[in-house]
């Protein structure tokens, strides 16, 4: 070849690329004004104009034989309804999910794309554990405050029940192989330990001196203020109803059930969950921690008597949340009416066993960020994992329980991992009057908590 055709060769292939790079950045860019936007020095006010979830699932229940990615596309179609947004306006989207084994190549994006949106919406799936959907509106909030986009949408989703069991690949061994259920393995058990996330809890209650009989009682609260919350019509503004098959026939379920399903007489008669056989599973790397961190090994032991039992825990659930998240800026202009603003987010994390204490490491970042002490806080989501949770947060600082998780919470409503953390954020956007202030926390496995905190409008 010669050195003219090489050298003309050449040029073309700039004149091409740098066609297809203009080509690109045309199409996948921020608009022009949220390029300027990101040269001045102040961030954008972020705003919450729509916010849904679904009906909560018992497990292996009415949605036992519905995909996530269904409920996850029904719950977006509520939020943007609620909004009164077009699909189409949509233009990234933040979805938070810790299971989805089988539910098909990229679940949020068949959420996305299964709501209405535009094929050039972006996305991007989140595994934060039990924060994974509260992690997704804090990473829409990120992109919205930068000026990077103007309207997103995030949540979770979560369908228990459609885990499967796992069983290893490769031959299998004489006698056959065991199977793995995807629940224990992916989304409840420490793996640094190899105990269940309510042996954890155990220990934490023991050592703060957290007994039986509070964790009791607060689930029976939970399952009470649900069950009035049901009644009185409070939470019809944030669920959306969703067509299933049952049988031969098709059905709607418009509201949650497992707070149906509580005995109060039983509850101090349960047996506790985890007992003190757990203690001999604590593996020697936390053992090693402890000592090079001077904490006593005898804390490792404290949850040998169990107080964890299956009424004031968590259960097994199928849901999904979702919110709109726009710019004050954006929302005026489209005549989008906001329905509570961000203040603050974060997140913190400690030693995996005692994620249940990880919920009070975060609040006072949070709060020390939006320039707020605990008093100024009006309503408080704390996710129910275990009772133990939002009891130890309740005790370190002094919270009133009459505002705290007014409506109930994990234990009496239902647990969907990967999508708790959007449903107490969407409550606050539907619950906060105007001028009040709500703070959100929720723990997650390997010993992380997310927080954020937001205002009413």
């Amino acid at each position: 070849m010669s050195r003219t055709v090489l050298r003309n060769t050449v040029v073309l292939s700039k004149l091409v690329m740098n066609a297809i790079i203009k080509r690109c950045l045309s199409s996948t860019a921020a608009s022009p004004r949220a390029i300027t936007r990101r040269k001045s020095k102040h961030f954008q006010e972020v705003v919450f104009v729509g916010a849904a979830r679904t009906p909560l699932g018992s497990f292996r229940s009415v949605f036992k034989d519905t995909p996530v990615t269904t409920l996850g596309a029904e719950a977006l179609k509520g939020a943007l309804k609620d909004a009164n947004v077009d699909p189409k306006m949509v233009q990234e989207a933040f979805i938070g999910c810790v299971v989805p084994s089988n539910a098909g190549q990229g679940p949020a994006r068949q959420v996305v794309l299964g709501a209405g949106c535009k094929v050039s919406t972006t996305v991007t799936a989140l595994n934060k554990m039990c924060a994974s959907g509260m992690k997704a509106i804090a990473c829409a909030s990120s992109l919205l405050q930068l000026g990077y986009q103007d309207l997103v949408i995030a949540g979770g989703m979560e369908s228990m029940s459609c885990v499967p069991y796992y069983l290893p690949r490769g031959e299998l061994p004489f006698g056959g192989a065991q199977l793995i259920d995807g629940i224990s393995r992916d989304g409840l058990k420490d793996v640094y330990n190899d105990i269940m996330m309510g042996a954890c809890a155990d220990k934490v209650a023991k050592e703060f001196s957290i007994t039986r009989e509070e964790q009791d009682e607060f689930a029976i609260e939970s399952y009470k203020r649900s069950a009035a919350a049901w009644k009185n019509g409070v939470l019809d503004a944030e669920v959306v109803p969703v067509k299933v098959k049952q049988g031969k026939k098709d059905i709607t379920v418009t509201e949650d059930e497992e707070y149906k399903k509580v005995v109060f007489e039983k509850v101090p008669m349960l047996k506790p969950a985890f007992t003190k056989e757990n203690v001999h599973h604590i593996q020697v790397f936390d053992r090693h921690l402890a000592y090079f961190e001077g904490i006593p090994l005898s804390s490792l032991e404290a949850f040998s008597d169990g107080t964890i039992t299956a009424a004031n825990a968590s259960t097994l659930n199928d849901g999904a949340a979702m919110v709109v998240m726009t710019t004050m800026d954006y929302a005026k202009k489209h005549n989008l009416k906001p329905l509570a603003r961000m203040l603050a987010y974060g997140d913190a994390a400690t030693h995996p066993i005692d994620f249940a204490v990880a919920p009070s490491m975060v609040i006072p970042k949070i709060l020390k960020m939006a320039n707020l002490e605990v008093n100024d806080i009006d309503l408080w989501e704390i996710n129910e994992a275990f009772a133990v949770v939002p009891l130890h947060s309740m005790k370190t600082f002094h919270l009133d329980h009459a505002k705290v998780n007014i409506h109930g919470g994990a234990i009496s409503l239902g647990h969907p991992i990967g999508m708790s953390g959007a449903r107490i954020i969407g409550h606050l956007v539907h619950t906060l009057k105007p001028g009040q202030k709500g703070c959100a926390a929720i723990c997650n496995g390997g010993g992380g908590a997310g927080g954020m905190i937001i205002e009413g409008l």
